[in-house]
């Protein structure tokens, strides 16, 4: 099995400045997000409220076979996304709504994902329902260096007591040889109103930014990827004002960073619907020098939605929306309410044996 491909590509508008077109070869890897929607066990954990989650209020007798079935189809979805151009599955991918180590370990164990011989970086949240981002990894393409999980401490509005939410998880490592920092997130929702929630996600994105604004202390060249679920969308306050995202990744200044999942939202893309309403909630965010040109080392070259025609609903109400697992009180037989996001980053291979 091959873990990477050698691409060779007419990069044409990239190398303009070399007065021709120039064929190149690059090694290519995919780093992803996906949202996996309730990814909860079976077991009742009486440190969380796990019985809201949706395979628990349905009844033991058919709790495994949703389980099963669960997991094999994020296995699924993980093991394609971004091999279209990598022959491979994400060398690193961030996810959200997981309920425990543990069932990424299930997931991991799935047949479509177990030759990959992934690793895990989680920690336990102090979410009150036991929702936790983790990242899963590559062993022989990635190899983590640090990790930390970082608290977000917020409040109601009204009634002051502490909202408790998820960590935002940083793990540095190095990709092929390459240090990259990586920062999983899942920001508060926007339950009770977009305005009344708001506070939450700008907290989360002054969070956010001070995580990365410690690696670029020690490094004002550091190579930040930060993704997840925002819910916010590309243009909203908490990602461009607070994070202070560029559209355009010829604009970034140094310590800034560029979203190449403005443009699609502004085009009329989205990875998440609700009262036929697109979104674009998931998102993998950029810092200055994985946008520069010099491909000698990873950078980014280009940036999707896996939303394959099996992600979506065929018919019904909700006719072209994510095929969620869990919908109107039970399980659907699908996958996430969230289609997942990715990039791809290159690096210019000299010498092929």
């Amino acid at each position: 099995m091959k873990s990477t491909r050698i691409l060779s590509i007419l990069l044409m508008l990239l190398f303009v400045s070399a007065g021709m077109s120039q064929e190149k070869k690059f090694k290519i890897h995919t780093v992803a997000f996906y949202n996996l929607e309730n990814l909860f066990d079976t077991i009742n954990d009486p440190t969380i409220n796990d019985e809201a989650s949706p395979i628990m209020e349905a009844s033991e007798g058919i709790r495994g076979d949703m389980y099963k079935k669960k997991l094999a189809n994020m296995a699924k979805v993980v093991s394609e996304i971004g091999a279209d151009l990598s022959n491979n599955s994400p060398a690193v991918i961030g996810v959200a709504e997981i309920e425990n180590r543990q069932v990424l370990h299930d997931l991991l164990n799935d047949s479509a994902l177990i030759d990959k011989d992934y690793g895990i970086v989680h920690y336990d949240s102090p979410d009150r329902r036991g929702i936790d981002v983790a990242l899963m990894y590559q062993k022989r393409l990635f190899k983590p260096l640090t990790t930390s999980n970082h608290e977000l401490v917020i409040f109601d509005n009204v009634s002051r007591e502490r909202r408790y939410t998820r960590d935002q998880l940083l793990v540095s490592g190095q990709l092929d040889g390459d240090l990259i920092h990586i920062i999983v997130n899942h920001w508060p929702s926007r339950s009770g109103g977009e305005s009344k929630s708001r506070p939450g996600r700008i907290a989360a994105a002054k969070l956010n930014r001070k995580i990365a604004d410690s690696l670029f202390a020690i490094d004002p060249y550091a190579k930040i990827i930060t993704m997840g679920d925002f819910n916010d969308n590309p243009d909203n306050e908490s990602i461009k004002s607070v994070l202070g995202t560029e559209d355009d990744r010829d604009k970034v200044l140094l310590k800034g960073f560029y979203n190449p999942f403005e443009k699609m939202y502004k085009s009329g893309l989205g990875t998440n619907a609700y009262r036929d309403s697109w979104s674009l909630f998931d998102q993998l965010i950029i810092s200055k020098s994985l946008t520069d040109r010099d491909y000698s080392s990873y950078r980014y070259y280009n940036s999707g939605i896996f939303n394959r025609r099996y992600l979506t609903n065929k018919r019904g109400r909700w006719k072209g929306y994510p095929f969620r697992s869990f919908a109107d009180g039970g399980f659907t037989g699908g996958y996430s309410d969230h289609f997942p996001a990715y990039i791809y980053l290159i690096k210019e291979v000299k010498d092929i044996e």
